[in-house]
């Protein structure tokens, strides 16, 4: 059954002057998402000194902001039989090969048809640490990135496995084809990454502040107007890889939203992880194939 917040009144004090609407009701609603909010104000649903606004709204201070919440979805993610390509399993852990263009849980415009959804429809029991609407979810993959991915089947499991990730203990191998010939063989990228001021829905890595990122690359192959590249990541900043690169000049290949030409889809696969298993105390390495489409993208340019 879907549930309504009741409406919420703020006032804009004086130190909010110069902040944006959407960024306002961010840091008092931190309980919703940011696509959320911003649907409610497309959608009317909120109002400065009683009149609907847009996102980018400059506030002044003293304006008084009226929000009148829509529906939430369910807050547990239904199970739906659908595939799941299942690389490894323990009684820990499940590894399972993302395909581009699935998305990895419930977010802005995405209910159903989620690997979560599979998953629950797949295993009896997952960890709850992330909540109903993200069980067993460790980590994630850009809906666009291929690979693998992990999965924890409790709750002791999902906090050790993401005591790893924070202790930069998991091994995290991608490959990835980038617009243009990279000089250097390999090279180390260190630049924090924050969310880009202007365009919301890009990080950046030209800012000084931002959380810290590392990204390590190892050209693998030159062709005429991209270079493959392996790469190692020691955090798992969102978009990462992505905006690392594309601050070299180099956006992955298909990436538009970082400025590479428009392809089928995005070059970048998940190929190898390896982590210590809950379940036995051993060092396991999970690795998924690269994908058919990505294997006859490269043997297209190898013609050229």
């Amino acid at each position: 059954m879907l549930t309504s917040p009741v409406a919420l009144t703020f006032t804009a004090a004086e130190t909010d002057a110069g902040q944006r609407l959407d960024h306002f009701l961010q840091s008092h609603l931190g309980q919703y998402s940011r696509a959320r909010l911003q649907s409610w104000i497309k959608q009317g649903r909120v109002l400065v000194n009683g009149l609907a606004a847009k996102s980018s709204l400059v506030l002044r201070g003293g304006e008084a902001i009226d929000v009148d919440p829509g529906e939430l979805p369910p807050l547990s993610a239904a199970p739906e039989d659908l595939p799941v390509d299942i690389l490894y399993e323990d009684d820990a852990v499940i590894a399972v090969n993302k395909p581009a263009g699935l998305v990895v849980h419930a977010g802005a415009g995405a209910h159903s048809g989620t690997l979560v959804n599979r998953l629950v429809h797949r295993f009896a029991a997952l960890s709850k640490v992330a909540g109903d609407l993200r069980p067993g979810i460790v980590h994630r993959l850009d809906r666009g990135t291929s690979g693998v991915l992990l999965v924890a089947r409790n709750d002791a499991a999902h906090r050790a496995l993401a005591a790893q990730f924070a202790g930069r203990t998991v091994e995290k191998l991608y490959l990835a084809l980038v617009q243009g010939r990279v000089r250097a063989g390999q090279g180390r990228i260190e630049k924090p990454v924050a969310r880009d001021p202007v365009r919301r829905t890009r990080m950046t890595a030209r800012l000084s502040e931002g959380r810290s990122a590392l990204t390590e690359f190892r050209v693998l192959e030159r062709l005429e107007k991209f270079t493959y590249l392996e790469i190692r990541i020691g955090t798992g900043r969102t978009h990462q890889i992505r905006v690392h690169l594309a601050s070299l000049g180099h956006p992955v290949a298909g990436d538009t939203l970082y400025g590479a030409a428009a392809a089928a889809r995005v070059f970048l696969h998940a190929r190898r992880i390896g982590f210590v298993s809950p379940a036995s105390g051993e060092r396991v390495t999970v690795e998924a194939p690269l994908p058919d489409e990505l294997q006859q993208w490269l043997s297209g340019l190898r013609i050229i």
